[in-house]
This record gives C-alpha cells, structure tokens and sequence, in this order.
C-alpha cells in the first residue's frame, strides 16, 4: 500500500473517532462568519432617511426607487440636499461611499451621483445591495463654501 494512502486512511480514521467521541456536536455557537448568515445590525441603530448632516451644513433626505429594496439589483436614488432653513442647494457636489461595515467590505459596484435634478434634487445611480444586513451609504456634500457629510443606516431583509 502507498505511504499517501496509508496516511489519508489514518486521518480518516481519526477524524471519524474525533467526531464520535464528541458525539458530533459542538458546544460553540455558530458565528454568523460560521454560517453564512447575515449579522444582526446593532440596536437603536439610526434608520432615517432624513437628517442633517453632521455639522449641520446641511438637511438631506434619500430616496431609493425601488421599494422595496430587492437584492443584487442596481438601482437609482435621489438625494435632497437643503440649507438648515429649507432652500435647495444648488451646484453641490457630492461623493458616495459606503458599505456593510460589520463585513469590512464596500459596496459591489461604484454609486455615483450623475445628474443634478434641480430643486436640490441629485440622481444617484449604480447602488446594489449583495447580500442582507446592515448597510451605510456615506455622502460628502461639498457646495459653495460649505462641506460635510451623513451618513445614512439601511437593514436590508
């Protein structure tokens, strides 16, 4: 018998015994790493899809137009960007990244905002969402001489 053989048999062996003498369970709790499952978002996580930014240059809403939100579809959003007393901010540019951060890992394609729609209204496109959880869309608004950013918290079913 070859020496290969011999050692794949024996680990075979082993491993059989292994499992029979932990009765083939595990005392661990799978991980969502472990199982392939989405993992839960924290709580009291902030879903709004109006807020100000974060230093208040600015009140921005989003709106997807897809609903509900279907996964592994590209879809377009529109961005409302206002001044903290209600005029559209016009002539802004605006920079999109984002996530699932409890994966460490970014969007599958590479949103861009392509349009200005007027009114404070911008076209958002090339948004997909790969798998359930917990998503960030980040957007860094730079307009006149103002700059600042939001993000916004999406938990996809």
């Amino acid at each position: 018998m070859n020496h290969h053989r011999v050692f794949y048999i024996s680990a075979l062996i082993f491993l059989v015994a292994l499992l029979a003498a932990c009765g083939g369970e595990s005392d661990a709790e799978p991980t969502p790493e472990m199982s392939g499952m989405a993992m839960d978002s924290p709580d009291e996580l902030d879903t709004s899809t109006v807020k100000m930014s974060e230093a208040g240059a600015f009140n921005v809403a989003i709106s997807s137009n897809m609903d509900p939100l279907e996964l592994n579809e590209i879809h377009n959003w529109t961005i409302h960007v206002e001044t903290p007393d209600g005029a559209a901010v016009e002539g802004a540019e605006i920079a999109v990244d984002g996530g699932m951060p409890q994966h460490n890992h970014g969007f599958p394609t590479t949103p861009e905002v392509t349009d200005e729609l007027g009114d404070g209204d911008y076209l958002l496109e090339g948004v997909k969402f790969s798998m359930a959880g917990w998503w960030e869309l980040k957007l860094a608004i730079t307009a006149g001489d103002q700059s600042d950013s939001i993000t916004f918290n999406l938990v996809l079913e």
